[in-house]
């Protein structure tokens, strides 16, 4: 079934130029405030952890600053663990769960990893409540030599320095109701191909790495997200979002080959966490103390690996 007709933007199976996605472009417009929501949260965490910007996201007249938080007592003896949220914008406990980490949970890893934790990548898509950046571009299929996303180069710039000494890298995601309603479609429309329905998953699951997939360290962070919301089950094919389930509530892809943000460091431990946010089952508050209980399980395991 090819649902491009009922996409505003574009034809079927053409491709989007720049007249589409500059009409795409003009439809985006500012829900809710990077400065208000995220920046202030930071600024107050500035007393206890050092802050440090890595970049400017310029969309023009928009300029956004690109914000990560580290320890303050940063010693080169000891692991990184990197987080990362908000690589789509609109994913909004990727955001609050990051920050809401450092602020509760944080200090009780000092002295034995160092911390870095970029809680919005994506502070343009944040602000509009989408996955792309202002160029249509999807930033979590763009951690790649010479990205073409402003955000996932930023990253990258970030994190090269010590790329091969992360021990862990957890990126925080959800997976939505409009990732079917909205985000699939244009995903469809932009690239000229038919859009073909798939299965939203009610609960929590995990993305490993097909090349690394450390299921022990997987399942450790299933067994403490359980305890905080329901886990996603298997469809009636045995997968989620089209993938087979390798253990429950885990499935894994080719991080690095499909440019994920969870693939760009040669970290041991790597994982994607999706959270279910309109499930009936689930509340914001829920939903952010999942990835606060991901990242800490993460921690946890590889510490005591």
């Amino acid at each position: 079934m090819n649902t491009q007709a009922t996409y505003p933007i574009g034809n079927p199976g053409t491709r989007w130029g720049p007249a589409e996605v500059s009409e795409w472009l003009s439809r985006q417009k500012r829900q809710r405030s990077y400065e208000a929501d995220v920046l202030s949260k930071i600024e107050a965490l500035r007393s206890r952890f050092d802050v440090v910007q890595y970049g400017s996201l310029n969309y023009h007249p928009d300029s956004y600053p690109l914000m990560a938080i580290k320890s303050r007592q940063w010693n080169d003896e000891l692991p990184i663990v990197l987080v990362t949220g908000g690589v789509h914008g609109y994913e909004t406990s990727g955001v609050h769960g990051a920050l809401q980490f450092v602020d509760q949970h944080a200090a009780a890893y000092e002295g034995r990893v160092n911390l870095i934790v970029a809680p919005c990548v994506s502070p343009w898509a944040y602000e509009r409540i989408h996955r792309w950046n202002a160029q249509a571009l999807d930033p979590n299929r763009s951690f790649r030599d010479s990205s073409p996303a402003q955000e996932s180069a930023a990253l990258m710039g970030l994190v090269a320095p010590f790329r091969d000494r992360v021990l862990v890298h957890i990126d925080l995601h959800e997976t939505t109701d409009t990732d079917e309603s909205e985000f699939r479609p244009a995903l469809a429309a932009r690239d000229g191909l038919s859009y073909e329905p798939g299965e939203i998953p009610d609960g929590f699951y995990l993305v490993g790495d097909t090349e690394n997939p450390q299921p022990a360290f997987q399942s450790a962070v299933i067994e403490a997200v359980a305890k905080v919301t329901h886990i996603a089950p298997a469809d009636a094919k045995g997968e989620i979002i089209g993938s087979p389930v390798v253990g429950p509530g885990i499935i894994n892809y080719a991080l690095r080959k499909l440019g994920l943000c969870a693939g760009m460091t040669h970290a041991r431990y790597t994982t994607t966490t999706e959270v279910y946010p309109d499930s009936p089952r689930a509340t914001p508050e829920q939903c952010n103390a999942a990835q606060v209980a991901a990242v800490c399980a993460a921690i946890d395991f590889a510490l005591g690996a």
